[in-house]
């Protein structure tokens, strides 16, 4: 059985003072579900909140992740942050290859596989982000643009280290925009990732990495999509802002898990 994740992704938002706020009444929200169904809670605050938000974090029901790194350890990289960085502030998690990232910083899939190697080295996890664009979509291109990233991102990469990784699929046309791929596809587009791995790396793999879906996941959305074959979480954006939002989110997944056991 492969853990759920619900990770928040929160982008260019928050002080740190709202995001020490939002971290504490995540928590108290927290302690009122049932603890043997939570799924891997996962928080992604802006670089200047990571510290204050660590600080805060003493319970295991909580993770901490940075929404980007640089693969070099140090040097003459003005702007950056390295993944020995970040590990030492206690994130468990990077998220690398975002289409943001990809858009407006031009982030290649060689840098997203250098950048996949030293997180992984360092022992933390990468959540790894796939997606194509309208235009793809409606040329029929998502399955051999998809592949062709997660193919790329997990080049030179074992085994084991795939395995414990995680992908983020993320129709980048639903991303902010109030569109959702409905939940049969969002599935469909996510065994395609599996199978991908598969070829890549095997079957072990395949069934232990953990494949996320991101596109306006909202309450109302997220208990079908966990219903889902293939479907192991979801990676959050604007409704990752809102305690009652994200605690919706975790609590769905959690009735998603009782329905798909029962």
């Amino acid at each position: 059985m492969r853990k759920p994740i619900i990770a928040g992704n929160w982008k260019l938002n928050k002080t740190v003072g709202e995001s020490v706020s939002f971290t504490e009444e995540l928590k108290t929200s927290i302690c009122t579900m049932d603890e043997n169904s939570l799924p891997e809670v996962v928080i992604a605050p802006v670089f200047t909140a990571l510290v204050s938000v660590s600080e805060i974090l003493s319970c295991d029901c909580i993770k901490l992740a940075a929404q980007n790194c640089y693969w070099e350890a140090s040097g003459a990289f003005t702007g950056e942050v390295s993944v020995d960085i970040l590990k030492d502030l206690g994130c468990s998690y990077i998220i690398i290859g975002h289409s943001e990232r990809r858009q407006y910083f031009s982030e290649t899939d060689e840098m997203i596989n250098k950048k996949a190697k030293a997180i992984l080295a360092a022992d933390i996890i990468p959540i790894i982000c796939c997606g194509e664009t309208l235009e793809q979509r409606e040329e029929g291109l998502t399955d051999s643009h998809i592949a062709s990233q997660i193919k790329a991102a997990l080049e030179g990469i074992s085994k084991e280290d795939i395995a414990r990784s995680v992908i983020a699929y993320e129709p980048i046309w639903a991303i902010g925009t109030g569109k959702t791929c409905d939940s049969i596809e969002a599935n469909r587009v996510i065994k395609m990732i599996r199978n991908v791995v598969e070829e890549v790396s095997g079957k072990a793999s395949a069934d232990a990495i953990r494949i996320l879906y991101g596109g306006s996941v909202k309450p109302s959305t997220i208990e079908e999509q966990m219903t889902q074959s293939d479907i192991d979480g979801a990676l959050v954006g604007g409704a990752s802002l809102k305690v009652s939002d994200f605690a919706g989110i975790i609590e769905g997944c959690i009735k998603a898990q009782t329905v798909c056991e029962a």
